[in-house]
């Protein structure tokens, strides 16, 4: 199959991918959460601020291509969401959560990947993050390709090809070291958020169980 998807299309998919493997106790997505996943500010690059209409006209044209699309069986009155990437491309684990990683964040390198799958999966070694890109790159059609190294870069970044081909301009570029450390801080915080984040979605659940211990006695 073809792939050819917007620049929403991918957020709205990576969105799907990633919170039915970090939270699958709340995957599939209502359209809210599926918004509010999609506009977060942490692992995320660029940050948006999808509306409504703007990801459900994405949920559209992904269920045309046969990559999401309402959950059946959800017992709920709320419409839910989730991806059909296993259905279309049967991935390994590995494959998913470099892919999910790319589809989120752009083009990054093996080291990058390695860092930002922690969540969806532990790669041992950086070979094995190799490994999953190099499957993914020999899928027919391809899903991913490398880019050329940039000049001052010690590695090559990976990029996916949900969206179409990616030409890069060649053209040397001068690297500014407090550029690269701007892009480190901002990593950390990041990371940093995200971990809050968790920390509240904990902390909010069991304060719920607490609640529900003290009401059988009351």
């Amino acid at each position: 199959m073809e792939l050819s998807l917007t620049e929403t299309e991918v957020r709205v998919l990576g969105s799907l991918i990633e919170k039915d493997i970090t939270t699958p106790e709340y995957y599939p997505l209502s359209l809210n959460a599926l918004m509010n996943a999609c506009n977060q500010k942490s692992n995320r690059d660029p940050v948006m601020q999808l509306g409504e209409e703007a990801v459900r006209n994405a949920l559209s044209g992904l269920q045309e291509q046969r990559l999401a699309g309402p959950a059946g069986g959800a017992d709920s009155r709320v419409t839910k969401y989730e991806h059909r990437l296993q259905e279309v491309f049967n991935f390994t684990r590995p494959e998913i959560a470099v892919l999910c990683a790319l589809l989120l964040r752009g083009p990054q390198t093996p080291g990058e990947l390695r860092g930002r799958t922690e969540r969806m999966h532990r790669f041992e070694a950086l070979d094995d993050v190799h490994s999953a890109l190099q499957k993914l790159m020999q899928r027919e059609p391809p899903l991913a390709k490398v880019l050329p190294r940039q000049p001052g870069t010690k590695e090559s970044r990976h990029v996916h090809l949900f969206a179409g081909d990616v030409v890069v301009d060649a053209t040397p570029q001068s690297v500014s070291p407090a550029a690269d450390r701007c892009s480190a801080d901002a990593e950390r915080v990041a990371r940093l958020e995200e971990e809050v984040a968790a920390l509240r979605r904990e902390v909010g659940e069991i304060k719920d169980q607490l609640n529900r211990f003290r009401k059988q006695f009351e």
